[in-house]
């Protein structure tokens, strides 16, 4: 199965959710799924990738040309793809991908979060979709969501395309779902 981790490429302040990405990643690497990312090496992205490749996985990046050297693309995974720009990334990265993570990230991260549970919703794929929830990152955005619930602006049918994790076991539960 191959799982697309959405994150930041900054290690925010919290160093337990590096700590946090690299146990996802030997937990993917041990199940044997394939870690589908955004390419780089830095940040949340980085940690998360080498840890798959350093327990026995595989990594494919898709990264945009442009970030290529601004993310400071990774040499070290399985395979690097590098596309025209982010909607060709986005779009790659949803053929690849069988289920899709969001981890702690800024406005990229969410961005992809949004559009994936939107492709889902308007039944471009159906494929799971779950934000992971390390130390309440979350908690506001999904307060939000189900606030646009109980206002009438998204339907309690596709509130259920997004789960949400508490615990990494429970994430990859989630994604294996598909």
């Amino acid at each position: 199965m191959n799982i697309c981790v959405y994150c930041g490429s900054s290690p925010g302040n919290n160093p337990e959710i590096i700590s946090h990405a690299r146990e996802f990643g030997k937990l993917l690497s041990d199940h044997g799924h394939t870690l589908i990312y955004g390419g780089s090496s830095l940040g949340i992205m980085g940690a998360i990738a080498d840890t798959v490749m350093v327990n026995g996985g595989e990594v494919i990046g898709v990264i945009p040309e442009n970030l290529f050297r601004k993310e400071v693309a990774h040499q070290g995974i399985t395979r690097l793809i590098t596309v025209k720009d982010m909607h060709q990334r986005k779009s790659h990265m949803a053929e690849l991908a069988d289920a899709f993570v969001a981890f702690p990230g800024g406005f990229g991260t969410m961005e992809e979060l949004f559009e994936i549970i939107t492709w889902n919703q308007i039944g471009l794929l159906k494929k799971p979709v779950t934000v992971m929830n390390l130390n309440g990152y979350y908690d506001s955005l999904v307060k939000m969501i189900d606030q646009a619930v109980d206002a009438g602006f998204i339907k309690p049918d596709n509130r259920k395309i997004v789960k949400v994790a508490e615990t990494l076991e429970q994430c990859l539960e989630f994604c294996e779902q598909a």
